[in-house]
């Protein structure tokens, strides 16, 4: 008799560092076959003199002697340059503060423990939702945060970490008022009608109305999904051993009248800190708000002032407030976060702050890695010219359907999604798509303005969920952080967590742009989806 054994394939699970460097190896050798292929592509752009000009784009082969000489000796410079390593490190270094002095755990115990999960998750995606009205701020200040409050309140910080991202993600470019997304697209969408209306004007609050029932609708859905669907994907949060024995302790120790005592006096500091961090905060956005009010003595400091426009002296290119937001919440944290250290006397000393921070840090050094090697990946990619192809190649396919109306809308709204998965950034894909899209629309008797609200849908829908998005690995990265489980956390598993959010939000888009369409609900004041 034959004994028949059971063959068992391992299954193999690769290491998201070990899995950036084979990703960027293969982005290399398929850029060697494109290019080998001949893979190009034509789009129409728009040049100085409004008029059409074709552009022709190539896959360049990096699986050569120059594609790894540019690997090696621009390694240190994509590095440096990667957006989200500097804003990381900025958003650090006041949460590290706030955190090391108490205030953050103390400000969640005192004002999150008595509210409904699902309220808080609804908040936390709102916000993520929204905060895109000043770029990618979200991703590194909520992120931390999230995780903080969901642990704080017993929850899996990986839930939190997703909600944030999520929230941030899959809503980009939606908000309660107009910001960067419309400073970065009107000029594109305007030249791009004036191709058919050489006097079309497209105002900045020309989607107001439909981003903010989107950011509301978008919020609404993304709690049930976390609470529903993706709280039991993930499950609960497993507390390490030590944390347990801690934990007992605690509540050993908790009949004792000595520990009572020191209890009452800790909640007594902690109402003292907490008060100097509630005047502090105060006063700082009192000047904060000082700031951006032009006209008055010594005010106007963050605004850019060579714009006449109030939102462009905002949001514009050189506008000191865009720019500089990420760093400006972060010197809140570290001043709520110093105040409340002395109110309660938690920090007792410069020292023991430093020291506190350093204990707060000492798991981020794995986000750097991991930040270096995806990095890499990234900047081959776009060096390699694959995902601009891919764009353009959407572009002409759109420019060449035979259909109109519903169809029409929905055909370039998932062509426009599919190309997200290759090119994140909205400027770039608008730069291509616009041209196209607005006067095809337009002849269709579609506003450009409606238009751009259906790029901003498609720009959302996949966003989130591509490791191609630069701080995509914020969220792969702290999700190892607040990971207990011996094997990290994949790209692959980082990518399922996100995939029922990015299923039901894609469909939540689609029947937005489509009962917009239909019903004829305004878009922005006086802007109606058609012509």
């Amino acid at each position: 008799m034959i004994n028949k054994k059971k063959i068992h394939l391992r299954k193999i699970s690769f290491h998201p560092v070990t899995m950036f460097i084979v990703l960027t190896l293969l982005v290399m050798l398929l850029s060697s076959v494109l290019s080998f292929l001949q893979i190009q592509a034509n789009y129409s752009k728009i040049n100085t003199s409004g008029n059409l000009e074709s552009v022709l784009v190539v896959v360049e082969n990096m699986f050569n002697y120059e594609g790894f000489k540019y690997l090696i000796s621009n390694a240190a410079k994509n590095f440096a340059s990667f957006t989200p390593l500097s804003t990381l490190l900025i958003a650090l270094i006041g949460l590290s503060v706030a955190h090391a002095s108490g205030f953050i755990d103390t400000f969640i115990k005192k004002r999150t423990l008595k509210i409904n999960n699902k309220v808080i998750t609804f908040f936390i995606i709102f916000i993520a939702t929204i905060s895109s009205i000043i770029n990618e701020v979200g991703y590194v200040i909520l992120i931390p945060l999230s995780a903080l409050i969901f642990l704080a309140n017993g929850r899996n910080p990986l839930l939190g970490i997703v909600a944030s991202y999520s929230g941030v993600a899959f809503g980009y470019g939606v908000s309660i008022f107009a910001g960067s997304a419309e400073i970065n697209l009107i000029p594109y969408t305007e030249q791009a009608a004036r191709l058919i209306d050489n006097t079309y004007h497209v105002s900045i609050l020309s989607n107001l109305i439909i981003i903010i029932i989107s950011s509301i609708v978008l919020s609404i859905v993304g709690t049930y999904v976390i609470e529903r669907i993706i709280s039991n994907k993930i499950g609960k949060y497993r507390i390490l051993s030590d944390e347990k024995d801690s934990v007992t302790k605690e509540i050993r120790l908790s009949d004792v009248v000595e520990e009572e005592q020191k209890r009452l006096e800790e909640e007594a500091m902690e109402k003292k800190g907490l008060r100097n961090a509630m005047i502090t905060f105060i006063i700082f956005i009192l000047l904060f708000i000082y700031m951006l009010i032009p006209g008055l003595p010594l005010s106007g400091l963050l605004l850019d002032m060579n714009e006449k426009a109030y939102i462009r002296q905002l949001f514009g290119e050189n506008a000191y407030f865009q720019e500089g937001f990420t760093f400006l919440i972060s010197i809140l944290f570290l001043v709520i976060g110093i105040a409340y250290g002395i109110g309660a006397k938690s920090i007792k000393s410069d020292k023991d702050l430093i020291d506190k921070v350093a204990v707060y840090l000492k798991d981020t050094g794995y986000l750097f890695v991991l930040i270096f090697f995806a990095s890499q990946f990234i900047a081959v990619f776009k060096k390699t010219n694959i995902g601009t192809v891919i764009v353009a190649f959407s572009s002409e396919t759109i420019r060449n359907l035979p259909f109109g109306g519903l169809p029409l809308i929905i055909t370039i709204l998932i062509l426009m999604a599919i190309s997200g998965f290759f090119v994140t950034t909205q400027i770039s894909k608008w730069s291509i798509f616009a041209p196209t899209v607005v006067p095809l629309l337009m002849q269709n008797n579609i506003s450009p303005q409606f238009a751009q609200f259906i790029f901003r849908a498609a720009d959302s829908m996949a966003k989130g969920f591509t490791p191609l998005l630069a701080y995509f690995v914020i969220y792969l990265g702290y999700l190892n952080v607040y990971n207990t489980e011996k094997e990290p956390v994949t790209i692959k598993k980082a990518l399922s967590f996100v995939s029922p959010y990015f299923l039901i939000i894609g469909f939540t888009w689609i029947m937005i742009v489509a009962l917009t369409y239909i019903i004829g609900i305004p878009i922005g004041p006086g802007i109606s989806p058609v012509l």
